[in-house]
Protein backbone atom coordinates (compact mmCIF):
# COMPACT_ATOMS: atom_id res chain seq x y z
CA UNK A 1 0.00 0.00 0.00
CA UNK A 2 0.79 3.28 -0.87
CA UNK A 3 2.17 5.72 2.46
CA UNK A 4 0.58 8.66 0.49
CA UNK A 5 -2.80 6.14 1.23
CA UNK A 6 -2.40 6.58 4.62
CA UNK A 7 -1.98 10.14 4.99
CA UNK A 8 -4.47 11.68 7.33
CA UNK A 9 -5.61 8.60 8.60
CA UNK A 10 -2.22 7.11 10.49
CA UNK A 11 -3.69 8.54 13.98
CA UNK A 12 -7.09 6.65 13.15
CA UNK A 13 -5.34 3.06 12.42
CA UNK A 14 -3.01 3.38 15.58
CA UNK A 15 -6.11 4.46 18.18
CA UNK A 16 -8.27 1.23 16.74
CA UNK A 17 -5.53 -1.09 17.03
CA UNK A 18 -5.34 0.31 21.08
CA UNK A 19 -9.35 -0.17 21.17
CA UNK A 20 -9.44 -3.01 23.23
CA UNK A 21 -6.13 -4.23 24.91
CA UNK A 22 -2.45 -2.01 25.77
CA UNK A 23 0.19 -3.05 23.62
CA UNK A 24 3.62 -1.70 23.09
CA UNK A 25 4.80 -0.24 19.89
CA UNK A 26 6.20 -3.19 18.21
CA UNK A 27 2.98 -4.99 19.60
CA UNK A 28 1.27 -2.18 17.73
CA UNK A 29 3.23 -2.94 14.23
CA UNK A 30 2.43 -6.49 14.38
CA UNK A 31 -1.25 -6.01 14.98
CA UNK A 32 -1.46 -3.42 11.95
CA UNK A 33 0.24 -5.78 10.17
CA UNK A 34 -1.80 -8.69 11.06
CA UNK A 35 -5.42 -7.06 10.89
CA UNK A 36 -4.42 -5.32 7.06
CA UNK A 37 -3.57 -8.72 6.40
CA UNK A 38 0.52 -7.92 6.06
CA UNK A 39 -0.62 -4.75 3.71
CA UNK A 40 0.32 -2.20 6.32
CA UNK A 41 3.86 -2.18 7.30
CA UNK A 42 4.80 0.72 8.75
CA UNK A 43 7.90 1.58 10.14
CA UNK A 44 9.30 2.75 13.68
CA UNK A 45 10.19 6.07 12.27
CA UNK A 46 6.65 6.56 11.53
CA UNK A 47 4.58 4.87 14.73
CA UNK A 48 6.83 5.64 17.15
CA UNK A 49 6.34 9.75 16.30
CA UNK A 50 2.93 9.18 15.92
CA UNK A 51 2.00 7.32 19.17
CA UNK A 52 4.38 10.55 20.87
CA UNK A 53 1.77 12.89 19.17
CA UNK A 54 -1.19 11.28 20.49
CA UNK A 55 0.43 10.94 23.87
CA UNK A 56 0.85 14.53 23.98
CA UNK A 57 -2.76 15.23 22.33
CA UNK A 58 -4.02 12.79 25.59
CA UNK A 59 -5.75 10.00 23.30
CA UNK A 60 -3.21 7.66 24.57
CA UNK A 61 -1.13 7.14 27.80
CA UNK A 62 1.99 5.28 28.32
CA UNK A 63 3.88 2.97 31.13
CA UNK A 64 6.78 0.96 31.11
CA UNK A 65 5.91 -2.94 31.66
CA UNK A 66 7.95 -5.83 31.10
CA UNK A 67 6.69 -8.11 28.16
CA UNK A 68 8.69 -11.03 27.69
CA UNK A 69 11.45 -10.25 30.17
CA UNK A 70 11.67 -6.92 28.22
CA UNK A 71 11.19 -3.16 29.43
CA UNK A 72 8.79 -2.10 27.14
CA UNK A 73 6.94 1.21 26.89
CA UNK A 74 3.47 0.25 27.01
CA UNK A 75 0.32 2.34 25.12
CA UNK A 76 -3.29 2.32 26.02
CA UNK A 77 -6.60 4.23 24.82
CA UNK A 78 -7.64 6.96 27.31
CA UNK A 79 -11.22 8.26 27.56
CA UNK A 80 -10.55 11.12 25.18
CA UNK A 81 -9.14 8.32 22.52
CA UNK A 82 -12.16 6.02 22.35
CA UNK A 83 -14.22 9.54 21.52
CA UNK A 84 -11.88 10.19 19.25
CA UNK A 85 -11.74 6.77 17.81
CA UNK A 86 -15.74 6.86 17.71
CA UNK A 87 -15.62 9.83 15.91
CA UNK A 88 -13.00 8.96 13.13
CA UNK A 89 -14.98 5.51 12.77
CA UNK A 90 -17.72 7.62 12.21
CA UNK A 91 -16.37 9.79 9.38
CA UNK A 92 -14.42 6.83 7.71
CA UNK A 93 -18.14 5.80 7.20
CA UNK A 94 -19.24 8.48 5.64
CA UNK A 95 -16.38 8.66 3.81
CA UNK A 96 -16.19 5.51 2.15
CA UNK A 97 -19.62 5.46 1.33
CA UNK A 98 -19.40 9.00 -0.57
CA UNK A 99 -16.20 7.70 -2.70
CA UNK A 100 -17.94 4.04 -2.84
CA UNK A 101 -21.30 5.81 -4.27
CA UNK A 102 -18.87 7.81 -7.19
CA UNK A 103 -16.31 4.90 -7.97
CA UNK A 104 -17.94 1.99 -7.51
CA UNK A 105 -20.37 1.28 -11.15
CA UNK A 106 -24.48 1.41 -10.47
CA UNK A 107 -26.25 -1.69 -9.71
CA UNK A 108 -27.49 -2.74 -12.95
CA UNK A 109 -31.44 -2.51 -13.69
CA UNK A 110 -33.43 -5.00 -14.50
CA UNK A 111 -35.06 -4.61 -17.79
CA UNK A 112 -38.20 -6.44 -19.25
Amino acid sequence: MKADALRGHLDALLLAVLDGEPRHGYAIIEALQERSGGSLTLPTGTVYPALRRLERAGYVESAWSTVGGRERRTYRLTSAGRKVLAEERSAWQEFTATIGAVLLPPPATATS
